[in-house]
């Protein structure tokens, strides 16, 4: 399922036009998006948390030139399921 099927769905499940399901997709993406940026969980009962994670900084190898090198520390999205969204796909 790709987001043009996704917004399809929306839409014949709320009962949208294509445009306003795919206005709610985007206002979806921008609103969980901002808040992370902003340091803030977002948890969707009954879905799930989006979360941003703290990677440290950590040693790695170049696969090329075999080289010792730094990878430095960043930030990462992550997602975790509720357990009563797991319940559902059992």
């Amino acid at each position: 399922m790709n987001k043009g099927d996704v917004v399809s769905s929306i839409a014949n499940k709320a009962g949208f036009t294509l445009k306003d399901a795919d206005e709610a997709y985007k206002a979806f993406v921008e609103t969980v998006a901002e808040a992370l940026k902003a340091g803030e969980d977002v948890a969707l009962a009954g879905f799930g948390t989006f979360k941003v994670k703290n990677k440290a900084a950590r040693q790695g190898i170049n696969p090329q030139t075999k080289q010792a090198i730094t990878i430095p520390a960043s930030k990462a999205p992550s997602f975790k399921f509720g357990k009563s969204f797991k319940e559902l796909i059992k």
